[in-house]
């Protein structure tokens, strides 16, 4: 989370893409003649913000907009955030679109964006505090974790409970949000001693088996598994498959990729709350363009929805099946 890079390799990262219509009259550089929007996610090579990213290009071609991108080497790299948003601001850009990934560290350096007349719009994950920007684009994340928290609590039946969580890291609004909505939906309270164990796992599959791994170590006897996304879901799924529970442990997670998915068909994953990356992109290049246009921003958030995937329905859980999930999912 702390690692530095150096300005060579951050400016050698800040990828930069034209998508306005390359035959203007005037002969201008794009550069001056187009006005341009900034794209910064947590990473490249999550297919989570691959799709945001292709959102981000077909929506600026379509607007009539330059997109420059950045992302950052891991996630929590704050640091090229920082740089990235600097450099955008002396590109000239109109506004940002950013997936925080220290989501009060960033706080900083978007003050200085938005005081500079960039708009600024957060995308998936809230800024702490969540005004930091002028708006956000995202799934309602308390929401996504308290529909698979209805869905464990009515596939359990009334069974008593041995719950992991995976969570994500410290700091991360995201990860909060989730794990809270979990809790809220189960009907359970932080504490509750039916949380047997939790362990981080930044969202990574390696450090999903690991912490499965380790809470097993600790709980054998645990039933349900939490999980703050797929990658980690199957992390899970393949450390209580070596030990011969993955039958008798209801794994529920937040995300709605393709793989994901297919892992909820499969089996693998009990339930998905599925969320549209492409919706967040294709709204806040939008705003963008307006603003680009009228000088006038867009405020507060808005909930670009969220829906429980699961063949499996439980009683009372309003859900779509992954027939649904596949059609709508993402990577």
């Amino acid at each position: 989370m702390n690692a530095k890079l150096s300005a060579g390799l951050l400016v050698a990262a800040l990828l930069v893409t034209g998508c306005g219509g390359g035959n203007g009259g005037s002969g201008q550089n794009s550069s001056s003649s187009t006005p341009k929007v900034g794209l910064i996610t947590k990473t490249e090579t999550n297919p989570f913000f691959v799709k945001m990213k292709e959102g981000a290009q077909k929506s600026a071609q379509a607007n009539g907009l330059e997109l420059m991108s950045a992302a950052g080497k891991f996630d929590g790299d704050n640091a090229s955030q920082i740089t990235a948003i600097e450099n955008m601001v002396a590109a000239g850009v109109k506004g940002i679109l950013i997936t925080p990934s220290d989501t009060k560290a960033i706080v900083p350096a978007i003050k200085k964006a938005r005081d500079a007349g960039v708009l600024v719009i957060a995308l998936d994950t809230p800024t702490d505090p969540q005004d930091a920007t002028d708006a956000l684009f995202a799934t309602d994340n308390l929401k996504a974790g308290e529909l698979i928290g209805q869905y464990a609590k009515a596939a359990m039946a009334g069974k008593p409970a041995k719950i992991a969580t995976l969570d994500l890291a410290p700091g991360v609004t995201v990860g909060q949000l989730r794990h809270d909505g979990f809790l809220k939906g189960y009907g359970i309270q932080e504490g509750d001693p039916s949380v047997v164990c939790s362990q981080d796992t930044r969202g990574d599959q390696a450090k999903g088996q690991t912490a499965m791994e380790n809470c097993l170590q600790k709980a054998p006897d645990i039933n349900v598994v939490y999980t703050i996304n797929e990658p980690a879901a199957l992390g899970a799924y393949t450390a209580l498959k070596a030990k011969g529970r993955e039958k008798d442990v209801l794994i529920v997670s937040v995300d709605g990729g393709c793989t994901g998915t297919k892992a909820v068909k499969s089996g693998e994953i009990a339930a998905t709350s599925q969320q549209y990356p492409l919706k967040m992109a294709e709204d806040g290049v939008k705003a963008v363009a307006d603003f680009a246009k009228s000088g006038k921003k867009v405020s507060g958030y808005t909930d670009t929805g969220v829906t429980l995937i699961t063949d499996k329905p439980a009683s009372g859980v309003e859900a779509k099946d992954t027939t649904f999930g596949l059609a709508n999912c993402w990577g």
